[in-house]
């Protein structure tokens, strides 16, 4: 492996030595690079030279994440392991110790209301020892103070942070909150996720970051650490609400219009059938192709996420196709808040996207209308009269704080294809607006 290349505090004129590092009997020693040894070998590296100054230690030391993300059916049924040990993966051993197991939960009140006797009722078969926490996870409360109240509760209860992790049931709010308290306390104890929304479903469970909104600006606060595993069940949506599945089918469609054209037109065909039924599937009634599209639509959603997210988990490289819809919507949706749910402020900053790709010849004006009728087809916004020119200036402003210098915005160049670009000029984008305005939102320039 060769020296990092960022050395600004080091010498480059200095020899450079390279030490690896073994285990034997408990003590880390460093050993010159390539040394025989007979102990546990690190892939940490320490890089050592001298400067003007004195020493200089560099320190390379790989962190890997492992998680899971598990479709199933049934979760709460009595019979069903996956709740208690889907996340590990030789569980019999721990199964059959008899030692008790104990879990902290923290649920959406609103989920609470919903399947709290349920879950209940399910820990209670397994001799489970538990505390269930129900908060009111909406955007509008997306603090930390419920950061505090969760890990207040958890240290009242008492867990083992290696073998007892935190479970969150509830939407995306929910996931994000918790996983920022699981990652605080003691420093980082192991979560688990089991997402009640569609949005979280395809989304928030997928990757690795969590966190809370600050200063009125959205998910200020947060970090990069995924939960040990996320257990997926569809049949949670049954009980959601038709406007929220429709926010949910807007991150689907992001992944579709940046990666899957085959995902783009099973949504065209099938998107407002997997809206009426909230992508349930009732058995031999049931037409098989919409029982595919329930299943191919949320499998595809979810890989080409994980193709984007798995070799970028703490965003290291700035230029992100998930990123595709979020330059404009996190100032549009904390403005209006709570007026807009995050996908729906999503899919219009979408909308305007796909003018400017439009605008710029990326898009043909056929693509740009097929790709609006599908939106509209899923019942979501296209347009919002908040969403001013001043407003989306002043988030792509904000945008190129904290991207390093450029704006980079993901821009569609043929359905299922995009690409990053940081050359959008005022006057496209101006010209992309006025059209955007003229065309859906009835004429109207926003204030």
């Amino acid at each position: 492996m060769s020296y990092p290349t960022d050395r600004k505090n080091c010498d480059d004129s200095c020899k450079l030595k390279e030490f690896q590092l073994v285990q034997i009997n408990g003590t880390w020693n460093r050993e010159s690079a390539g040394c025989c040894h007979s102990g546990r070998l690190s892939s940490a590296k320490i890089y050592e030279s001298s400067t003007a100054n004195g020493r200089c230690w560099t320190v390379l030391s790989p962190i890997v994440f492992t998680y899971k993300i598990i479709q199933c059916e049934n979760l709460l049924d009595a019979d069903n392991d996956t709740l208690l040990f889907g996340h590990i993966d030789n569980c019999e051993e721990l199964k059959s110790s008899g030692n008790p197991i104990k879990r902290f939960i923290v649920i959406d009140e609103a989920v609470h209301k919903l399947y709290g006797d349920k879950i209940t009722e399910y820990l209670k078969a397994r001799n489970v020892i538990y505390k269930m926490l129900p908060l009111p996870t909406t955007e509008e409360n997306k603090s930390m103070e419920l950061v505090t109240k969760i890990l207040e509760e958890v240290h009242k209860f008492g867990i083992d942070r290696r073998s007892e992790p935190i479970l969150a049931i509830g939407g995306g709010v929910c996931l994000d909150i918790v996983g920022l308290a699981a990652s605080l306390y003691r420093r980082r104890t192991p979560y688990i996720r089991v997402p009640t929304t569609l949005l979280a479903y395809v989304d928030a469970s997928v990757g690795a970051k969590n966190g809370v909104n600050f200063a009125n600006c959205k998910n200020k606060i947060g970090g990069y650490i995924p939960p040990v595993a996320a257990f997926l069940d569809r049949s949670f949506l049954e009980t959601v609400p038709r406007r929220h599945i429709s926010n949910g089918l807007a991150e689907m469609l992001k992944m579709a219009l940046m990666k899957h054209k085959g995902l783009f037109e099973l949504l065209e065909r099938e998107g407002r059938n997997l809206l009426d039924s909230k992508f349930q599937t009732q058995g031999e009634t049931d037409r098989a192709d919409q029982a595919h599209a329930a299943s191919a639509s949320t499998r595809i959603a979810i890989e080409t996420m994980l193709e984007e997210l798995a070799p970028n988990l703490w965003e290291d490289d700035l230029d992100r196709l998930v990123d595709f819809g979020h330059l404009i919507s996190p100032e549009l949706e904390m403005k209006v808040l709570p007026a807009l749910l995050h996908g729906e402020a999503v899919n219009i900053d979408m909308s305007l996207m796909v003018y400017v790709a439009c605008e710029r010849g990326l898009l043909g004006p056929e693509e740009r209308s097929r790709v609006i009728r599908c939106m509209q087809s899923l019942e979501l916004p296209v347009w919002h009269q908040d969403c001013s020119l001043e407003l989306v200036k002043k988030a792509l402003s904000e945008r190129l704080k904290h991207s390093g210098g450029l704006v980079r915005m993901p821009l569609p160049t043929a359905l299922g294809q995009a690409e990053i670009f940081n050359d959008t000029d005022d006057d496209t984008l101006c010209l992309a607006f006025q059209k955007w305005c003229t065309e859906l939102g009835a004429g109207h320039l926003p204030k």
